[in-house]
Parts: C-alpha cells; structure tokens; sequence
C-alpha cells in the first residue's frame, strides 16, 4: 500500500510532465504557423513575379524573343598552308551600296531603326566606339591598297567629314558632323586562290574600304570621292555575324552581315587584279563600258581557270 505522500508525489510528476507537454505542443503549433506563413509569403512572392513577367511579356515587340543571331558565331576559315595554295589572284572591288541588290549593307542611314537594324558603317563606327576594333589608314600616295597603319577613332571621324570649321558670320565655331549616307560606296580588297588540298577555289576577303560620296564646297554640283580608312575585314567577322541584315522576302529568315559576305550576296565590279604594270588600275588604261568589260574578263578569267583544272 502506497501512503498519501508517495501517491501525491507521483501525482504532481505527472502534473509536471503533462504541463511540459503542453507547453511543446504549443511550441509546435507557434512553429506550424510561422512555416505556413512562410510557405504562403513565398507562394505570393511567386506569384507576383509571374504576373510581373506576364505584363512584360504583352509589351515585347514581336510574338518571340530573337535568341538565335545575337549568340551566332562566325563560320570558321579552312586550315591553310602555303603549300597548298596551288594559285592565287589578288583583286580590287568596289560595291555601289545604291544598287538594290546592296541595299542592305546602306540602309538604314538613320541612326535608329523600329526593328534595332544598322547599316554596315554605323556596325564598323559602333565597333571602333564599343568593341575596341581597329581602322588603317588609307594610303594615297603611293595607291598600294596595303592595310598597314592603324589610326584612332578622331582620325576616323575626320575621314568621314567630321570638322570644326569658323562661321564666317557669327565667327564662332560650327561642328560639322560626319553623314553616315554619304559612305555610298565599298572598296574590297580579297583574294582568290586553289587550294589543292580540298581541290576547290575558293576566296577570301582581307579589308573593306567605305568610299565617301559628298558635294564639293567649291563647286556646285561636282561630286567627289574620298577613300576613308581600311578595315582588317577578318577581325569584325565576330560582330557581323552577330548583326542582322534585312531580308526583303522573309523577316523571319534573315542573314547576318557575315552571312552576306560569305554567300556573296552583294553586287560588285573588278577595278583591279595583280598585275606587272606598276600594279596598275583597270581605269589606268579604260575608262566606261571599256572598264566594266576588262572587269568582267578578269571575272571570266578565274571562273575558266578553275573550270579547266578538270577533266569531263
């Protein structure tokens, strides 16, 4: 027989024991609700988010995010050796960026587009301002259409038209800023040769020259042509092709500038080819429809080169 004393005593343990239990059971309901109010924030916060994104995504210009050309890399050259270069032609081409063939690489002349297009010099002024690329000069005198000099970003602008010249009535300075649709023309320097490792001809481009068009001050109604600088045509492939140009049949299908070069979708004519006479130009020698023919012969002349190196 247990006394009174042991038997309150084992009461008030149990007291002890079921007021620690309820004290946890509240801990764990306090625990419960700090959770779901967690999980519930977390659950608005998410929420808020997809509406967010939702209300961007009514906005975009366009029914899709155009995630293919701004990451494209250019197509990498062949492996080539001098000792596979069976024969080799240097030639001189001039692009008339009027031409509707050339449109692309001329428009647009404004500095902005409603679909984020840019014309091929206002690609190789951005790329002088932001992508640290380098321009040579363009030498004269003697005319060797060598790439060897590089020049600033001010030389640039200078060639483009850019000046600070006096007003002859107030006497303070006037800016006259360069006019990107005045480069009305391309000079391209490449070169064309059989590689008898893959037994094809192939060629390559090495510099692009802008030729400026632009009225002369002095004389009303003449029209001059000032080469501005060269550019190393290899080094800007990278941001070619990452430059979309407009496709007029297809806006979902359009090429990048690498593209066109590479497929040669561009209309030119031959001013020039390696030759003995002191590396002399077509115009040299021919002037007019004269001139236009010899460039078409020199055309003609790689194309039969090739074609006889086989058999039928």
């Amino acid at each position: 027989m247990k006394t009174k004393k042991e038997i309150s005593n084992q009461l008030s343990v149990i007291g002890n024991q079921s007021s620690h239990f309820d004290r946890l059971s509240v801990r764990s309901v306090v625990s419960c609700q700090s959770f779901l109010t967690f999980v519930l924030c977390l659950f608005l916060i998410f929420n808020l988010q997809l509406l967010t994104s939702n209300c961007h995504a009514q906005v975009m210009d366009g029914i899709y995010v155009k995630e293919h050309v701004p990451v494209r890399n250019p197509i990498p050259y062949t492996t080539l050796r001098e000792a596979d270069v069976m024969w080799s032609k240097r030639i001189i081409r001039q692009l008339d960026l009027k031409e509707k063939l050339n449109h692309p690489l001329y428009f647009p002349t404004a500095n902005f587009s409603s679909d984020g297009r840019k014309s091929l010099i206002q690609i190789l002024v951005w790329g002088f301002e932001n992508a640290s690329k380098t321009a040579y000069e363009f030498v004269l005198s003697p005319l060797t259409y060598e790439i060897v000099n590089p020049i600033t970003y001010p030389d640039v602008k200078i060639a483009m038209g850019y000046k600070i010249d006096t007003n002859q009535v107030t006497g303070k300075p006037d800016t006259i800023k360069e006019k990107p649709e005045e480069i009305q023309m391309i000079i391209m320097k490449e070169e064309w040769f059989f590689d008898k490792q893959r037994s094809v001809m192939d060629v390559r481009i090495i510099g692009l020259c802008p030729l400026r068009l632009y009225d002369n001050p002095n004389v009303p109604g003449q029209i001059l042509k000032s080469p501005t600088f060269w550019i190393y045509f290899p080094e800007f492939r990278d941001l070619f092709a990452k430059t979309e140009v407009y496709n007029p049949k297809n806006d979902a299908e359009r090429r990048t500038f690498d593209d066109v070069f590479w497929k040669r979708k561009f209309s030119s004519y031959i001013t020039k080819e390696s030759n003995v006479y002191n590396d002399r130009t077509i115009a040299a020698y021919a002037l007019g429809l004269e001139a236009m023919l010899e460039g078409e012969k020199i055309k003609d002349f790689i194309f039969k080169m090739e074609h006889d190196l086989w058999e039928y």
